[in-house]
């Protein structure tokens, strides 16, 4: 095995309580439970002796793992691994016409269409581009064996299909509650899931 990697999504904030679409234009914090859910992945993983933690630009991604950082792991943040941008769905209330909206392309993305998206958003092939990027930063560093990345829940689902060579169309076979973790190890160039929505330290 060449590396290691523990992806995790980001703590719950207001938004995500309130059901208000977030996307790679919202910059929100934590909340108290979200707080207390990267509480719990810390005293869970705390021992872990990673190298390096790689997050998206957006700080619900380093409030996650600001305690690991505080121990003092070295800290890179990668626009590559931001959540998909919703456009002009973001910070709107997931009422009846946003669940219709969201209904629609997630359909036109499940028949393949990964060109679709909405006014001022991003399209599933577009945040590709930049998940490839980031992931192929995240390899260039071979000294770097044992790596947390904190995201985001769609950008996440990308991302695992890109690890996995599964189509993106399969994006809605990951399930991505808050703090879930998904351990994925690297050897010769392929990446293998070993660990699938990992939810233990919320127990």
């Amino acid at each position: 095995m060449d590396k290691e990697l523990y992806i995790i999504r980001h703590g719950e904030t207001e938004l995500n309580k309130q059901g208000i679409v977030q996307g790679r234009g919202i910059n929100s914090d934590l909340n108290d439970t979200g707080r207390a859910q990267a509480a719990a992945f810390y005293e869970m993983y705390k021992d872990v002796p990673f190298q390096k933690i790689y997050t998206s630009t957006l700080k619900r991604t380093h409030q996650t793992v600001q305690r690991f950082i505080d121990g003092g792991v070295r800290w890179e943040r990668l626009s590559g691994l931001d959540e998909l941008a919703w456009g002009e769905w973001e910070g709107k209330s997931n009422d009846a016409n946003a669940i219709a909206a969201f209904k629609s392309i997630m359909e036109k993305w499940q028949s393949g269409d990964y060109d679709s998206k909405f006014d001022g958003g991003e399209s599933p092939n577009e945040v590709l581009l930049r998940l490839t990027e980031a992931v192929e930063i995240i390899k260039s560093h071979t000294e770097e064996n044992l790596v947390l990345i904190c995201m985001h829940g769609r950008a996440m689902r990308l991302l695992l299909c890109l690890l996995a060579n599964k189509p993106l169309s399969e994006m809605g076979d990951f399930p991505h509650l808050n703090t879930t973790l998904y351990k994925v190890e690297l050897t010769d160039d392929i990446f293998n899931i070993v660990e699938f929505n990992n939810t233990d330290h919320l127990k």
